[in-house]
């Protein structure tokens, strides 16, 4: 049996500054105990190596809720926001993205 590509030795390989969680277990989250056990599991491995954690397909508050509780420091999804032309692009990080619905928006 080869080993994978993506095995666990390769944390130690290579100098790799984020770890990324497939939308899959974050789509199953919060109805799958499985699925949880390993998000949890690689949002502690990352903070013990001090690698920053990004989970990918976050579209509800509650999943957000969840992952931010259990220490993701990035998410991405259509809970911010839908995929943008690239014209919009400046316009966005200039003014910054609107608030997910049902979000108040912060004015400083």
């Amino acid at each position: 049996m080869a080993p994978a590509i993506s095995s666990l030795g390769n944390l130690r390989s290579f100098p790799f500054d984020k770890i990324k969680i497939d939308k899959s277990f974050v789509s199953d989250l919060e109805e799958n105990a499985d699925s949880a056990a390993i998000v949890r599991a690689v949002l502690v491995l990352g903070h013990s190596l001090g690698i920053a954690t990004c989970a990918e397909g976050v579209e509800t508050k509650e999943q957000l809720v969840t992952l931010r509780s259990e220490g993701c420091t990035e998410v991405q999804g259509f809970y911010y926001s839908r995929p943008q032309p690239i014209q919009q692009i400046p316009e966005l990080l200039e003014n910054g993205f609107p608030p997910p619905p049902g979000e108040l928006a912060f004015v400083d």
